[in-house]
């Protein structure tokens, strides 16, 4: 269970650090960019994790993987706090960061995805950022900082063990 706990903080972790540079160095970054060359960069990086990037899937699937594993294993092996803190880091993560993603921040890449940036017109490419941008900026703020509590939570769970 130790074991399957570790791998899950460090996937977890890393799993924060990315929507995390999302969050305050990426989607800043584009902010300034016309309409066309935001939705054309922000096509492009979730490109790299729509053809199936292998790091990328490792650790994102492997966190929730390993995540539950960790729960399955531990949750008989610990108890009081430390059984608290394992079940409210699986909770936040799973149902904060991974379900949201699931319905609302992958639904919205997919439309952005499904989006032909050159043949639109202005009006067009206004209209999909205006309704990708603010709501997936909003939803991956919760997920960072849901992440990061998450996180957290499994570090102090694994320095009581």
């Amino acid at each position: 269970a130790q074991i399957a706990l570790v791998i899950a903080a460090v996937l977890c972790s890393l799993v924060a650090g990315f929507l995390f540079a999302f969050a305050v160095v990426i989607m800043p970054g584009i902010r300034n960019l016309g309409d066309r060359e935001f939705l054309r960069a922000f096509q492009e990086m979730d490109g790299v994790i729509q053809r199936g990037h292998p790091l990328f899937g490792l650790v994102w699937v492997g966190s929730v993987l390993a995540l539950v594993a960790a729960l399955g294993l531990g949750v008989g092996q610990v108890t009081g706090l430390e059984r608290t803190l394992l079940a409210l880091a699986g909770a936040i993560y799973l149902l904060g960061v991974q379900l949201p993603t699931l319905v609302i921040n992958i639904p919205l890449n997919n439309q952005l995805q499904a989006l032909d940036i050159e043949g639109a017109d202005e009006a067009t490419r206004r209209s999909a950022r205006e309704r990708f941008e603010p709501r997936w900026n909003r939803w991956n703020v919760i997920r960072t900082a849901l992440a990061v509590l998450a996180s957290a939570m499994l570090v102090v769970l694994l320095i009581r063990l």
